[in-house]
């Protein structure tokens, strides 16, 4: 090869040769395949040490936070409290698998075969988040409940990664029907509700378990635009979307043979109801939910333990009677009351506990006006005197104690006692002449007399011959509590502290023949993670069936011939007892039947700084005592408790009479034209408001100082007032005070 051909060829050589350096070395194809490569495997180990890095957190405080529900004794929804969410779990188990496969039919249909991850889906949220168009979807059910169940809902890159690394590993530990069910209770529906259970509920009026297909595929099409696809509030386009999505779910269920065709072509869609607001704690409902707590507290279930929620709290009370005795409060009371316009008026406060006295249980209970406006339980509250109330107890601790007369006759029902106004006690180191209601002297009366007109003078004379610190040791064990209880005679009124709780209680284990009743209102209590045992309402013997048939035997008669008549009917049985606090700042009636016990009382209070005031006036008419108002208002709601009335009967047995020695006196009747023991008035005076004081002297020992000459007036004095014989008894029993200027107390 010549020399010009040498040069020819090496042109073409140098023509040939690759270029070193510059950017078009940069991209040969091994260089390319190799940083293709590297990619990959960085991207494998970035995906391997996410995985490794990063764990299943705790979950969120919203997952973890349920509504407690409270509900009736037949099941119906009280309320739901739990610091706004509004959820309750519910087992798979409890949801149609209909409804179940709705869900899966509208978010994830290839949810059980999946491994919990839709990477396509899953890269098209993080470009859309990217470029800034929020929050999106295409996520699986897995990756939902790991979102809502673990982590926020911000829109961010990092809790996208965090969704796809934790859903893989919670696919691989749990079982898929875990996860459908974790999903459904955690979702947020709209209407505020969280959870397939509290969505039900708000948009159908009905449990998870009641839920039908098309009602589960609405729910279900929710998911995606809570707000949007209301349909109480949805505009036309919501609607028209909220629609679209309802078909497309059922009909990918018909696509994966869950639901078959010609149903689901026979499907109506479900319209919703309209929201409503979710029950809260006004009227009555704060007040029982809050008797609720209190025993929960007691039980060991806390307000901490109730703050992470998820209870269901079944209670006793029983819908019916609890709308029954509203009732009788407002027809009774509320309707008579001018609370704008009487200043006397707008102290009143009712409260009353209803007791099931075969086994404790509280099936109705009023708190007042509303618990928004008043929140201090009526029911339950121990800041005033139960009042002549308690006079049952004493004769029930003389009978209990085989206790005598100063004279030495055994305590009965016919053992007779001096019913002198202002008599001093006798054989107490004490002084005390406690007077009786409008200073009537009743002269020689039967135990039974002196319960029918609750006479002061004689149970403080009782109280003494049984011994003060027996009297309180009976009544501690019938249930009053141990709250400003001093053992002196005056207490024999009923000037201890005590609720209409407490009360009802005490003449609950009455009417349960002596064995103690202890008032609980929690029926049962519910939750995934913990057990609750419940009060025991029936405990021991308090008091021999004998005292306790002897008491109820004497309370029939106060029912029947006393104090308590605004009670009697033939439609029930029924015994009971009136009581006028001093100063009449409270009035009570509590009374039982064979089936149910019930203490109802007046209470006045300031409406500014909540100090104890009197009701004397109250619906302008007169002193508003134990027989009046309380008294109605057990008999309208006891009627319509035992639905009309009731034919069951005391069953009494072996009665005391006592004994009673016949005394000679110059007359054994009050002086005055008409005696008390003559009249036939079933309502006491007016208050006679008198300044003589009893003397500081001892003790007079005769039991037959005369009566005095005070005479009843005429029933249309008091106007729909009708007394109950006594008042409240007085200052005290201090030895500076042996007798009050009050009219007494009942």
């Amino acid at each position: 090869m010549g020399r010009a051909d040498a040069r020819r060829a090496q042109r073409r050589g140098a023509r040939r040769a690759p270029k070193r350096g510059g950017i078009r070395g940069l991209f040969t194809w091994r260089k390319m395949l190799g940083a293709f490569f590297g990619l990959c495997l960085l991207v494998i180990a970035a995906c391997v040490g996410l995985y490794l890095y990063v764990d299943i957190p705790k979950a969120n405080a919203l997952a973890e936070r349920q509504s407690n529900v409270y509900r009736y004794s037949d099941g119906s929804l009280l309320t739901r409290t739990g610091d706004g969410v509004n959820r309750q779990n519910v087992d798979l188990s409890d949801v149609p698998l209909d409804v179940q496969h709705t869900f899966v039919a509208a978010e994830n249909k290839s949810f059980y075969d999946d491994k919990g991850v839709d990477l396509k889906g899953t890269t098209r949220g993080i470009l859309n988040t990217l470029m800034g168009k929020g929050k999106q979807g295409g996520s699986t059910i897995t990756q939902q409940y790991v979102k809502n169940y673990y982590l926020s809902q911000e829109p961010t890159v990092s809790r996208k990664l965090q969704e796809l690394v934790i859903a893989i590993k919670i696919d691989q530990k749990m079982d898929k029907k875990d996860i459908l069910a974790g999903y459904i209770n955690t979702a947020f529906y709209g209407r505020g509700a969280s959870g397939v259970q509290a969505a039900a509920q708000a948009y159908y009026g009905v449990d998870a378990k009641d839920l039908s297909v098309a009602q589960g595929a609405y729910l279900a099409s929710l998911l995606q635009a809570p707000s949007q696809y209301d349909w109480a509030t949805a505009t036309p386009t919501g609607r028209k979307l909220v629609r679209e999505r309802w078909d497309y779910t059922l009909d990918n269920m018909v696509e994966m043979h869950w639901l078959d065709k010609a149903k689901r072509d026979g499907l109506k869609f479900p319209v919703p109801i309209k929201p409503r607001p979710a029950p809260g704690m006004e009227g009555q409902t704060g007040y029982l939910v809050e008797a609720a707590n209190k025993e929960l507290d007691k039980q060991g279930i806390t307000a901490e333990v109730r703050q992470a929620g998820g209870w269901t709290f079944t209670l006793n009370i029983d819908k019916k009677r609890q709308k029954e005795l509203e009732k009788a409060v407002d027809q009774r009371l509320e309707s008579k009351l001018d609370r704008k316009g009487n200043k006397v008026d707008a102290t009143v406060q009712a409260g009353a506990t209803s007791v099931d006295p075969k086994t404790g249980a509280v099936v109705a209970l009023y708190g007042g006006v509303d618990y928004i406006k008043h929140y201090t339980s009526n029911a339950t509250r121990e800041d005033y005197q139960p009042a002549s109330t308690f006079k049952p107890l004493v004769f029930a601790s003389a009978l209990e104690n085989g206790a005598k007369t100063q004279g030495g006759d055994l305590i009965g029902v016919n053992t007779r006692y001096d019913g002198t106004s202002k008599r001093p006690v006798v054989g107490s180191s004490t002084p005390f002449a406690p007077q009786n209601e409008d200073d009537v002297s009743y002269g020689d009366v039967t135990v039974q007399k002196a319960m029918n007109k609750s006479i002061n003078s004689v149970f403080a004379q009782m109280a003494v011959d049984v011994g003060p610190a027996e009297v309180k040791k009976t009544a501690l064990a019938l249930g009053v509590p141990d709250k400003n209880f001093p053992e002196r005679p005056a207490t024999s009124l009923g000037t201890m502290n005590a609720s209409t709780w407490d009360m009802a209680g005490v003449y609950a284990t009455l009417d349960n023949h002596g064995k103690k009743v202890n008032p609980f209102i929690v029926k049962s209590a519910t939750h995934s993670s913990r057990t609750y045992e419940p009060v025991k309402g029936i405990g021991d013997q308090a008091i021999s069936r004998k005292s306790a048939d002897t008491v109820t035997s004497v309370l029939r008669g106060v029912v029947d011939e006393g104090s308590g008549h605004e009670a009697n009917t033939t439609a029930y049985d029924a015994a009971g007892k009136t009581g006028t606090a001093e100063d009449n700042k409270a009035a009570l009636f509590a009374g039982y039947t064979p089936e149910l016990t019930t203490v109802v009382a007046l209470f006045g209070e300031n409406p500014q700084g909540g100090a104890q005031v009197s009701l004397t006036g109250t619906a302008n008419a007169g002193r508003a005592n134990g027989g009046g108002f309380p008294a109605q208002i057990w008999a309208d709601y006891t009627l319509a408790a035992l639905n009309g009335g009731s034919d069951a009967r005391f069953d009494l047995e072996d009665v005391e009479q006592g004994e009673s020695t016949v005394r000679q006196t110059p007359s054994n009747t009050p002086s005055s034209t008409q005696s008390p023991e003559q009249t036939q008035s079933r309502e006491p005076s007016r208050p006679a408001q008198s300044n003589t004081q009893a003397p500081e002297s001892p003790a007079q020992t005769s039991p037959e100082a005369p009566p005095s000459q005070s005479q009843e007036p005429p029933a249309s004095q008091s106007p729909g007032v009708p007394g109950d014989g006594s008042d409240a008894g007085g200052p005290g029993d201090g030895s500076n005070s042996v007798a009050n200027n009050n009219p007494g107390a009942r």
